[in-house]
């Protein structure tokens, strides 16, 4: 039943790295965003901010943009 739930998903492509790549973008960009306000979050919002020079908003927005391109293909 999962195999084929995720066979039919437009944007749902966890073998492709492109997938992965627009994911990892948009998940660390998120751990950015609410680093400030939720204290579990904040050291890894630390560390992320520090290895980055790109604004959260910039970051949810490539990574976004990056699965919606690799949905757009099949």
């Amino acid at each position: 039943m999962l195999k084929r739930f995720i066979k039919h998903r437009k944007y749902f492509k966890p073998t492709s790295i492109t997938w992965w790549t627009g994911f990892l973008s948009f998940t660390a960009g998120m751990v950015i965003a609410v680093g400030g306000e939720v204290d579990a979050l904040m050291p890894a919002a630390n560390v992320l901010s520090a290895m980055v020079a790109v604004p959260p908003a910039a970051m949810i927005t490539y990574g976004l943009g990056i699965i919606g391109l690799r949905g757009k293909d099949g």
